[in-house]
């Protein structure tokens, strides 16, 4: 069972206002909602005892001073963050608005109020100082591989770039100094999050997080695991070969290549492209999860540390997530 017992709830005595919400499903013309059946999926996958530990030894402990909220309650609140894309403060008043979402949180308004913004940012920066977004990512890789969704030896790379609220500006009106601009189409963007993709499982095993105007090929050495056999990439990773070589030795270059318009063979690099394509689009499941559905397409803090944090735990959202099938099927076994 992936569920632990750090979650502070006790059901020995249950008040008006848990048994409201609770006989609320029983209404006669009541139906799940997708909301409920998301909640229900990531109630059963989530490793809550895993992700519990990672954090543990960081987080602070009972003393003579106000106990702190329960581990688990945090992090399952700081999840629903991500998952709704809701700012610290929005994150409280759904809290308060949804019975689902204090269901999940394991909150009875009847004993307790709900983890207010400012709590809720606290555990936010406790996470960011100590680096636990990427740790989080690491953790749910292994727990994923444990559960067979291993690592195989084909890697796509791929980058997506992050815009920024008009508001993230400073005291001088500049924008935030360690996040470079860039610009694509007509829009500026502020953060680049460079990520490698397992070809056969599509589940993201490498992320680096980076100023947008980086560029997509310099992070590609930490995005290779060293035992990939192909590397699948767009244009933009083309003709890096010796660094691919040099990271993964056995690793054939499969990234698309510039096609020479007007040459006798550009119909030819144009159809290798696309086969090589057939595979590499695996990666836009994961952007698609990542800025469609969990709506990470701009960045919500000032600092690359604080938004590398979100990126990473959304990450491993997104892994989840995209492993849910196979995960509930094992579940049922």
């Amino acid at each position: 069972c992936w569920h632990g017992a750090c979650i502070d709830l006790d059901m020995k005595q249950q008040t008006l206002a848990m048994a409201a919400d609770q006989n609320a499903q029983y209404e006669q013309y009541r139906k799940p909602t997708r909301r409920d059946m998301f909640l229900a999926t990531m109630e059963t996958i989530v490793p809550w005892t895993e992700l519990c530990s990672v954090i543990e030894p960081h987080y602070p402990k009972a003393g003579n001073g106000r106990p702190p909220v329960g581990l688990e309650r945090m992090l399952r609140m700081y999840f629903v963050q991500h998952w709704f894309n809701l700012a610290d403060a929005a994150c409280e008043d759904a809290l308060l608005d949804s019975t689902a979402l204090r269901r999940f949180v394991g909150i009875d308004l009847g004993r307790e109020r709900v983890p207010d913004a400012t709590t809720l940012l606290k555990f936010r920066r406790l996470l960011e100082k100590n680096k636990l977004g990427e740790a989080l990512f690491a953790k749910v890789g292994e727990v994923l591989q444990a559960n067979g969704l291993k690592v195989g030896t084909g890697t796509i790379v791929d980058a997506t770039i992050i815009g920024a609220p008009s508001s993230t500006k400073n005291a001088d009106k500049q924008r935030d100094p360690q996040m470079h601009q860039t610009r694509k189409g007509k829009q500026w963007y502020f953060m680049k999050l460079h990520i490698g993709v397992d070809s056969q499982t599509g589940l993201a095993h490498s992320a680096v997080v980076t100023a947008a105007n980086v560029h997509d090929k310099h992070p590609l050495p930490d995005l290779l695991h060293g035992q990939e056999e192909r590397v699948f990439g767009d244009c933009a990773y083309a003709a890096q070969q010796a660094t691919i070589q040099a990271k993964a030795p056995g690793a054939q270059d499969f990234t698309n290549k510039t096609v020479r318009k007007g040459s006798v063979t550009e119909e030819l690099e144009r159809m290798v492209n696309r086969a090589k394509s057939r595979t590499r689009a695996r990666v836009e499941h994961v952007f698609g999860v990542v800025k469609r559905l969990w709506g990470f397409n701009k960045v919500r803090y000032r600092g690359l540390a604080k938004n590398a944090t979100r990126a990473f735990v959304t990450l491993a959202l997104a892994n989840i997530y995209l492993a849910r099938r196979p995960l509930l099927t094992q579940l049922r076994a």
